[in-house]
This record gives C-alpha cells, structure tokens and sequence, in this order.
C-alpha cells in the first residue's frame, strides 16, 4: 500500500509545482493549500493502515534522514572522531562528542549514504570490526570521563564479506556488547531506522532503547528469513507478518522501551516533526537517567537484557 501512496504523493508535489507557474497569486495559494491539504489527508489516513511491510519499506526509504542528520539536528558543537587505532577508520560508523541541552554527551552511530556514491563509501550503512572497534574507542572514553552515550542505529546489519571476517567481525561485535554491559554512564540507544541483526545490537545495549514508529528492528532481513523458512526470499512480505519486527510489536513484548510517533515522509524536509518528538523523549529519558547512581546505571542495564526471552 504505501508506494502506492508514495507515488499519490509525488503526484501532488508535481502538482504544486506546476502552480509555481501561475501568474494569478490568489489562484496558485488556493490550489497549493489545496494541495497540501489533500497531501496531509492522504498520509493521515494511510498511518491507520500501515502492514509491517509497509514499515519496512519506510524505514529503508532512500530520502529517511540517516544517523548523521540526527546528530546534526539534536545536538550542538559537534566533534567528530575518527579511527580505531588499529586499522583504519570505517565511514559506516560516525562518533564523536556534542552538547545535548547543555550536557556534554558522546554519540555514535551507524550511517548509510543519500546517494549511490556516499552508500559505496559508507558501505551501505554495514560496519567492519574497525567501526565496531572504534565505537568501543569511544564508549570507554565517555565512562572515563563520565559523558551520557547516545546511539543511533540504522544498518541491515554487520558487514558479512571476507576481509571483516579475517579481521575479527564476531569478536569486535561481541566486545561491542560486553564494553555497553560494563559501562557506568547512562546510555540510550535510538533504532532510527533498519535495526539488524548482531550489527545493531552491537550498538543497542542502553538503559534505554527508544525506536522510531517506521523503523523496525529483527534478527534478520525479512529476505534473509524468508530464504532460510521457505527457501523463497521472494515471500519476505509475508515473511514480515511472522516476525515480529515493528516497535508496536517490540514495545508490547519489552525489547523496546518508547516508540517515537512518526508523521509519514518522503523527504527529509518533511521529517521536522519526527526530530521534534524524539527530542522531547530523549531529553525526557535523559533526565531521568541522570539521577542514578553508576553502579545503579550498569546493574540494571545488565539485569533488563539478561531478562529478554525469560
């Protein structure tokens, strides 16, 4: 159903943009409120009625903002780091330091691509064991020198080829998860938009995990599920029904903790509200998570993924 809305959508915008055109000024801003009011009744009515696969196709949707464009919306002086110290540094994951309300946190993130070329660059949003090992670099500095930590997760996951494998992807991944259990700072994890497998978890150990309403957060891909149960990785639309993998399915089963009620968009511009909700809740659960005690941030961080499938 939604590329069908999508393609009502850009219908419309062609529409708008044809008014440009028109001499008559009266004309043209009654045909484009028209427009826009036609626009928003669409996708209101379309959000009642979205399918899991719906929402997968959303939050791969080339135009969603990626984790770079969060942390430019959210935070301010923003420091970017770079390298493991080992091997190189891995573009898929971008960290570093910024102020969030006047308290210095650390952020790091999964990132994919806008276009074909940066997609190369970044691999697709798919980190080797050096963006891991980085993103540890950076998770032990900020318990160090006691900064919140802020992740953003969007990837389908780790990257699977050779080389990653050779340079030690399942240890990387691992430590990822080990060095999160262990830290003594608050932490909250955002799935902004594909969360998979080991290579978002690598990421997603916080006291809090918070998740975008169009994002989804699995195992596997739906293809990868599909191939695996039916041998078919053509059925991962049904695939999608069976897995569980929507934050209102999350949030009902506790893997997530909120869900960040999302307008639908097509276009970034568009996604303004979005960062808005999500600012209020992060600044929220921030708060919160500030009032505990080192030793109280770590243990219940342990005890409520140690209690997932119990």
């Amino acid at each position: 159903m939604i590329k069908e809305i999508e393609k009502q959508i850009n219908e419309l915008n062609s529409q708008m943009n044809e008014f440009i055109k028109i001499d008559d000024e009266k004309l043209k801003e009654k045909l484009s409120e028209e427009i826009v009011i036609r626009r928003k009744d669409i996708l209101k009515e379309a959000s009642k009625d979205l399918s899991a696969y719906d929402r997968v196709h959303l939050a791969r949707h080339k135009n969603r903002p990626k984790s770079k464009d969060y942390i430019q919306y959210l935070f301010n002086n923003v420091i970017e780091f770079k390298g493991d110290r080992l091997f190189k540094d891995d573009k898929s994951i971008i960290g570093g330091i910024a102020t969030y309300h006047g308290v210095p946190i650390t952020f790091i993130g999964t990132n994919k691509g806008k276009d074909t070329k940066e997609n190369i660059e970044m691999n697709f949003g798919m980190a080797s064991p050096e963006g891991y090992r980085k993103a540890i670099r950076l998770m032990e500095q900020a318990d160090k020198f006691n900064r919140p930590i802020i992740t953003f997760i969007d990837t389908p996951g780790a990257y699977p080829g050779i080389g990653a494998e050779e340079r030690g992807q399942g240890e990387a991944i691992a430590r990822a998860i080990m060095t999160m259990t262990s830290l003594k700072v608050p932490v909250i994890s955002v799935i902004t938009g594909e969360g998979g497998s080991g290579g978002a978890l690598a990421l997603g150990v916080g006291n809090k995990v918070i998740m975008m309403e169009n994002a989804i957060y699995s195992i596997l891909s739906p293809e990868g599920f599909s191939s695996i149960l039916w041998k078919d990785s053509s059925r991962a639309e049904e695939a999608t029904e069976y897995m569980k993998l929507t934050s209102h399915d999350l949030l009902e089963m506790n893997i997530v903790d909120r869900v960040v009620k999302e307008d639908i968009c097509f276009c970034e511009e568009d996604f303004k509200d979005n960062f808005n909700r999500l600012d209020l809740i992060l600044k929220d659960e921030l708060s919160n998570l500030l009032k505990h005690t080192k030793n109280e941030l770590q243990s219940e961080r342990v005890k409520k993924f140690r209690a997932y499938g119990a």
